[in-house]
């Protein structure tokens, strides 16, 4: 049975972006495996989900077709009321050399269509970044051995200085003609030439880095832009940062985001929660007390009669508010209080603490 996208993530189909993004953070902060009361197999749903819904093309193709169809195009013979019972997936019948995917392929335009665009795979990295982080966001720089276009030539496969001539393999069309023979007779198939790509021309001499290839194994430095108000576990995708292939487009690269703990905030949804140890005597009495935040020391004023356990707000100090702080907007700093008990006191101490208590205190 094919799944629902739509309904792992809880969204409509109608969901805009913004909205699908919003729903795969709630579940992969929910489902985490890291959380003790995450959920590993549900949070790899999501994120099955989120990979497609969260591409726009991706999406147009699944809309199409459906998850089956994110792998084969959304063909299937047996919807043309074709039976092949009697054959296997390639190999030969009744003297005839055949190939299904192939066959099918050049008709309809399957995952096997020599016709499709090449793509180079999609890579997943994990990344950590510190709390502060992720509450304002930042810019890193990432260093991933990857096939990557050639440095050398910029992807052209030629050597520099290296004049381009006519292709030998299609005589500068850019496209290959063959007849092939199949279990439904003999068809003629064309699909781009594979020495080179598509564009009709090939270097008199090849690239020495690449040996006209346009592409080759290297560590390639990448910039990863961090939004403020990221979520543990939340993925960010790249496009075109992934893997390269020869006369095709680059895959993706998603970047599954880790935050470290902070000493002293836990992030609560837009505000930042702290707890602060104060004294007896300035729970009765108030006082002022230094407060270290993400933006700097401040002096806290602590309420005289504060009880334990009270929330002191500090205001404007948290999380950036949606969209992802451009407002200016951002949350608040709740200071969770705990007094202090003195252990011992003294002769005076107890007295003073006898005429209160004589007062009903």
């Amino acid at each position: 049975m094919s799944k629902d996208y739509y309904k792992i993530l809880g969204v409509e189909k109608t969901a805009s972006q913004d909205e699908i993004k919003k729903a795969f953070r709630k579940l992969a902060h929910e489902h985490h495996p890291d959380k003790s009361s995450g959920n590993a197999d549900k949070f790899k749903e999501a994120n099955e989900a989120y990979s497609v819904l969260g591409d726009e093309k991706k999406r147009k193709q699944y809309d199409t077709f459906g998850a089956a169809g994110m792998g084969n195009g959304g063909f299937n013979p047996n919807d043309f009321g074709f039976d092949f019972s009697g054959y296997n997936q390639g190999g030969f019948q009744n003297g005839v050399e055949f190939d299904l995917g192939d066959i099918f392929g050049d008709f309809f335009g399957g995952g096997n269509s020599r016709n499709k665009t090449k793509r180079g795979s999609d890579i997943q990295a994990d990344f950590d970044i510190t709390f502060e982080e992720s509450i304002f966001g930042a810019e890193k720089t990432i260093v991933l051995n990857k096939t990557s276009v050639c440095a050398e030539c910029s992807g052209s496969g030629a050597k520099k200085g290296s004049k381009m001539k006519t292709c030998h393999t299609c005589n500068g069309k850019g496209r290959v003609t063959e007849v092939r023979r199949s279990i439904i007779g003999a068809f003629q198939t064309t699909h781009t030439c594979e020495t080179c790509h598509g564009t009709g021309k090939e270097p008199e001499e090849k690239c020495p880095v690449c040996r006209g290839a346009g592409v080759t194994k290297r560590n390639q430095e990448i910039k990863v832009k961090i939004p403020p108000g990221v979520e543990e576990g939340e993925m960010i995708r790249l496009s075109g940062a992934g893997e390269a292939v020869s006369g095709g487009q680059s895959g993706d690269l998603y970047m599954r985001i880790h935050v470290k703990k902070h000493p002293l905030f836990r992030k609560e949804g837009s505000n930042l929660v702290t707890d602060l140890t104060v004294k007896l005597s300035d729970a009765l009495l108030g006082a002022s007390q230094t407060l270290a935040t993400l933006d700097g020391d401040i002096v806290l004023k602590i309420p005289e009669g504060v009880a334990h356990g009270e929330i002191l707000r500090v205001k404007g100090k948290g999380v950036p508010t949606t969209p992802r702080g451009k407002d200016g907007h951002r949350g608040d700093i709740l200071v969770i209080v705990h007094i202090a008990m003195p252990k011992r006191l003294s002769k005076d101490a107890k007295k003073a603490v006898e005429e209160l208590k004589r007062e009903g205190v």
